[in-house]
C-alpha cells in the first residue's frame, strides 16, 4: 500500500510536515490587544459620577463622542418622563445643535425619540410640542430619503397633538410651497401625506377652501408616484368634504399607471357608503366593471377587488347583480390550472381566492340563500377543495357563517364539511375548529334529514377521524381545542349515539394521553358527556368506568387523572350529584401508596369541603375530617405534610359554603347549584316521559329540544370553565 507523502514512515519527511504546520500557525498568529480601548480613549469616555441625568446628558451632547450622543438622544423619552421642564430647557436645545450637520444615525435616533415622546402623550403643554415641531420641520427635507421618511412620521404624529392654529401657520404654509412642481419628488410625496393627515383636523369649510384646490393640483402631478400617493389620501379629504372629489377619482381610475388606478379603485370602494344610489349605479359600478375588464392581467387590482367585493353588493340593478356574480365566480377560480389539479403557485392568485373565501358570506346574502345552489355552490365547493392550503384554511374559517345563512338548506354543503374535516393539513382543521360549535348547531338541528340520507354517520365518522389525526400529531394545543369544541356534542346528539361513538374515545384519551392540558380537557369533556347523558344506565356505566379504571386503577397516573376529573366535576355537576358519586372515591385515595396522589388530594381538599352542606352532608363531613386527621397523623412525605398543614390552617377560617367569598357571591353560587340540580332531575324525568310517549326516531329529536332547557346552564358553565 502506498501512503501519501505526509504519512510515509520516512522520519525526515514526517518532521518536515510538522515543521510546515508550525510555520503555517505562526503565519496565522497575530498580536492580540489586551484592551479594546487605550488609556486616552477611556479618559474621553469617562463621565463624572456626581453629575445628575440632565447634567450628564448636556455634557455628553457637548463634548461626547458620536456613540455617546446617540445613546443620550435615544434615552430622551426617559428624561422627559423624569423631568420634562429641565429636559426641554437644557437638553433639547443641545439636541438641536447636534442635529445640524450630523450623520444619519443621530438623525434617526432623534426622529425616533421625538416620535416616542409624541405617541406616549408625555407632553402636557403645547409649547413643548411646538418646540419639537420646529425641529422636525427643519430636518423634514433631509437629503437621505430614509432620514426624511423618519422625520415625516414624527411630523404626522405631531399633528395629532398640535392645535389648529399651529397647524395652519407652521404646517399648511410650507405645505403649499413644497407641493409645487419645482420641488423634489420626495417633498411632494410628503405634502400628500401631510395633506391627508391635516384634513381631519379642520371643518368642512376650511378643507374645501384651502385643502381641496391643493389636493386637485397634486392629483394632476406629472409623476405617477405623487398621483398615487395623493389618491390614497383622498378618502380622508372626502370624508370632510363629501363626494366632491368623485370626478377626480373617476379620472384617476383610468390613469395610464396601474398603481394610480389601484389607489383610485381602493379609495372609491372605501367611500361606497358615502356615495348616493344614483352615482353608485350609474358611475361606480360601471367604473369597477370597466377597471376589472381592463385589468385582467393586473393581479394587484384583482387582489384589491376580491378583498373589497362585499362592499359593492348593495343598491344595484338586477343586471349589475348578475354581472358582479359572474365576476365573483371568476375570481373564485383565479389562477391558471395545470395537470394534477395544482395551481401555478402564484401568490397573487392564491390571495385572490383567499379573499373570495373571506367575502363569501356577503355574497350568499347578495345572491340570497334560496339561489345558493345554482348561483354559488360550485364556487364554494371549489374553494373548499382548493389545492392551496391557505385557501382551504380561509374557506374553513368562514364556513360557519355560510352554514348559518343557508339554515334549512345546510345539507347542500355536507360534502364540503366532510372534506374540510378530513383535510390533510392541520391548519385547515384548526380554522374549522374555531367555530365548530356554531357549525354543528345548525347542521345537527336538521338531524332528521341527516338520518334519512345516512349523512349523520358520515359526519360522526369524520369528526372521530379528525380527532385521531390531531391526536397522532404533535399539535397538542389543537388537540386541546378540538376536545373543547367536541363537548358541545353532549347537547346536540342523542345519548345513544354519543355513548357508542364519542364517549369511549374521550375515555381512551383521558387514560392514555401524556399531555396534561389535553388530559384535563378530556376530563372536562367526559364530565360534560356524563352530565348531559339522558339515560340512567349509561350514566351509571360511565361512573363505574371512572371508578374502576381511574380511581381504583393500577397506574398512579390514572388515579391522579381521577382527581383531575373530580376538579372538573365540581364545576359541571351540582353539589348533590358530586357528593353522591365522586366524593367518597376521591377521599379513599388518602390510603394511596404513592405520595403524588396524596399530595394532589391535599390540594383538592378545600374544593371538596366547599361542596358539603349541613346538616344533610354531616356524615360526608365526618369522613372528610377523618381523611384530614389521617394525613396529619400518619403522613411521612414532607411535601404532603407541608401541603396538608397549609390546607388545614386555612380550612377553619372558611365556611362550608366556600372559601373567602362574599355573602352575595355565596348566594349566587347557591342559586346556580340549585339550578343545576333541578336541570339534572328535569332531564331524567323528561327523557323518561318522552321514551314512553314517542317512537325512537321522534324521541331523538324531542331530546334535542329538551336540551334547550339546559342551554343557559351550559353557556354559564362554558364561560366559567374558560
Amino acid at each position: 500500500v502506498t501512503l501519501p507523502p505526509r504519512m510515509t514512515l520516512n522520519q525526515p519527511s514526517l518532521l518536515y510536515g510538522h515543521l510546515e504546520d508550525l510555520q503555517e500557525l505562526a503565519f496565522i498568529e497575530r498580536p492580540i490587544r489586551r484592551s479594546l480601548k487605550t488609556a486616552e480613549e477611556i479618559d474621553q469616555l469617562t463621565v463624572d459620577e456626581d453629575l445628575n441625568d440632565i447634567e450628564r446628558a448636556v455634557y455628553l451632547l457637548s463634548v461626547g463622542q458620536e456613540v455617546q450622543r446617540v445613546s443620550v438622544i435615544s434615552n430622551l423619552p426617559s428624561l422627559v418622563r423624569q423631568n420634562p421642564a429641565e429636559t426641554f430647557r437644557r437638553v433639547v436645545p443641545k439636541v438641536r445643535e447636534v442635529l445640524n450637520g450630523s450623520g444619519a444615525e443621530i438623525q434617526l435616533a432623534a426622529a425616533a425619540s421625538f416620535l416616542t415622546i409624541l405617541q406616549d402623550d408625555i407632553i402636557l403643554i403645547h409649547t413643548h410640542t411646538y418646540s419639537i415641531l420646529k425641529t422636525v420641520l427643519l430636518h423634514l427635507n433631509h437629503r437621505d430619503p430614509v432620514v426624511s421618511s423618519a422625520w415625516l412620521e414624527t411630523l404626522l404624529s405631531a399633528i395629532n397633538a398640535l392645535p389648529k392654529e399651529t397647524i395652519k401657520q407652521e404646517v399648511l404654509t410650507p405645505l403649499l410651497y413644497q407641493s409645487q412642481l419645482s420641488h423634489p419628488l420626495q417633498a411632494r410625496l410628503a405634502s400628500c401625506r401631510i395633506l391627508g393627515k391635516v384634513a381631519c383636523k379642520f371643518d368642512s369649510h376650511i378643507v374645501k377652501k384651502e385643502l381641496l384646490p391643493l389636493a386637485r393640483s397634486l392629483c394632476q402631478d406629472v409623476e405617477f408616484e405623487v398621483r398615487a400617493c395623493m389618491c390614497r389620501q383622498l378618502e380622508s379629504i372626502a370624508r370632510a368634504t363629501g363626494t366632491e372629489l368623485l370626478p377626480e377619482l373617476v379620472e384617476l381610475a383610468g390613469d395610464e399607471q396601474s398603481s394610480v388606478r389601484l389607489a383610485a379603485f381602493d379609495t372609491i370602494i372605501n367611500l361606497m357608503e358615502m356615495i348616493d344610489s344614483d352615482d353608485r349605479i350609474h358611475v361606480v359600478v360601471p367604473l369597477v366593471m370597466s377597471v376589472c375588464e381592463e385589468s385582467q392581467a393586473d393581479e394587484a387590482v384583482m387582489v384589491s377587488l376580491s378583498f373589497q367585493f362585499g362592499k359593492l353588493c348593495s343598491g344595484l340593478t338586477d343586471d349589475q347583480k348578475g354581472q358582479l356574480l359572474q365576476r365573483f365566480k371568476a375570481l373564485c377560480v383565479a389562477g391558471p390550472q395545470i395537470e394534477g389539479n395544482q395551481t401555478d403557485g402564484n401568490n397573487e392568485s392564491t390571495l385572490i381566492r383567499c379573499n373570495c373565501c373571506f367575502n363569501f358570506p356577503a355574497m350568499v346574502v347578495f345572491a340570497e340563500s334560496a339561489h345558493f345552489l345554482s348561483a354559488l355552490y360550485p364556487s364554494f365547493s371549489s374553494l373548499c377543495c382548493d389545492p392551496e392550503v391557505s385557501v382551504r384554511r380561509s374557506a374553513a374559517a368562514s364556513f360557519h357563517q355560510v352554514v348559518k345563512l343557508l339554515s334549512s338548506d345546510v345539507q347542500v354543503v355536507h360534502k364540503e364539511l366532510l372534506a374540510l374535516l378530513q383535510d390533510d393539513a392541520l391548519e385547515v382543521l384548526d380554522a374549522l375548529m374555531t367555530h365548530l360549535e356554531e357549525t354543528l348547531e345548525v347542521v345537527l338541528s336538521k338531524g332528521e334529514n341527516l338520518m334519512l340520507d345516512n349523512k349523520l354517520s358520515e359526519l360522526l365518522s369524520a369528526l372521530l377521524l379528525a380527532e385521531q389525526k390531531v391526536g397522532c400529531s404533535l399539535r397538542w394545543r389543537l388537540h386541546e381545542k378540538l376536545l373543547q369544541r367536541y363537548s358541545c356534542l353532549a347537547r346536540l346528539l342523542s345519548g345513544e349515539l354519543l355513548h357508542q361513538s364519542f364517549t369511549p374515545r374521550i375515555f381512551i384519551i383521558l387514560t392514555t394521553n401524556k399531555v396534561l392540558p389535553v388530559q384535563k380537557e378530556a376530563a372536562r369533556t367526559f364530565c360534560t358527556f356524563l352530565r348531559y347523558n339522558r339515560r340512567q344506565e349509561q350514566r351509571q356505566e360511565m361512573m363505574e368506568r371512572l371508578i374502576q379504571d381511574l380511581a381504583q386503577g393500577r397506574s398512579y397516573w390514572n388515579r391522579l387523572r381521577f382527581l383531575d376529573v373530580c376538579e372538573m366535576a365540581t364545576e359541571i355537576f351540582s353539589r348533590k350529584y358530586f357528593n353522591n358519586h365522586f366524593l367518597i372515591p376521591a377521599l379513599e385515595l388518602v390510603h394511596d401508596p404513592v405520595a403524588n396522589v396524596r399530595y394532589k388530594l391535599c390540594q383538592l381538599l378545600p374544593r371538596l369541603r366547599s361542596s358539603l352542606r349541613l346538616p344533610a352532608d354531616k356524615q360526608l363531613l365526618q369522613q372528610l375530617e377523618f381523611c384530614v386527621q389521617k394525613l396529619l397523623c400518619r403522613e411521612k412525605d414532607k411535601d404532603v405534610v407541608a401541603t396538608i398543614r397549609k390546607v388545614t390552617s386555612s380550612l377553619p377560617e372558611t365556611t362550608l359554603c366556600s372559601s373567602g367569598l362574599s355573602f352575595q357571591k355565596k348566594q349566587e353560587r347557591d342559586l346556580l347549584d340549585q339550578k343545576k340540580e333541578k336541570e339534572e332531575i328535569l332531564l331524567l324525568e323528561m327523557v323518561s316521559l318522552s321514551l314512553l310517549i314517542f317512537s325512537p326516531v321522534h324521541c331523538l329529536f324531542c331530546l334535542n329540544d329538551i336540551c334547550c332547557v339546559v342551554r343557559n346552564s351550559w353557556s354559564a358553565n362554558r364561560v366559567k370553565a374558560n
